[in-house]
């Protein structure tokens, strides 16, 4: 696991990128992209870990989240929604 500077590090950059401004963690864009960046490191850590079943809870409520939150977007801003999912390449 990371330590809390590279988690941090990490977290600015992905804030820096997908936010309005380098604090503005608020906006759904910027949480969609945070919760995706779980659900990968998530992923990776099932491929060492299948019988982990609590860590799967945890990613199947990310997985829910992500899902409410690209709902709510899409209901608002139909043109912020299409740009967030081509920059995450979330569908195809």
């Amino acid at each position: 696991m990371a330590g809390k500077t590279a988690v941090k590090a990490k977290k600015s950059e992905i804030v820096k990128k997908f936010g309005t401004q380098a604090t503005n963690t608020g906006t759904p864009e910027v949480q969609v992209a945070l919760i995706t960046s779980r659900i990968a490191e998530l992923n990776d850590h099932f491929k060492g870990h299948i019988k982990d079943f609590s860590a799967k809870r945890g990613l199947l409520k990310l997985v829910g989240q992500r899902r409410r939150l690209l709902a709510y977007l899409k209901g608002h801003d139909q043109d912020r929604y299409l740009k967030l999912i081509q920059k995450l390449e979330l569908r195809k």
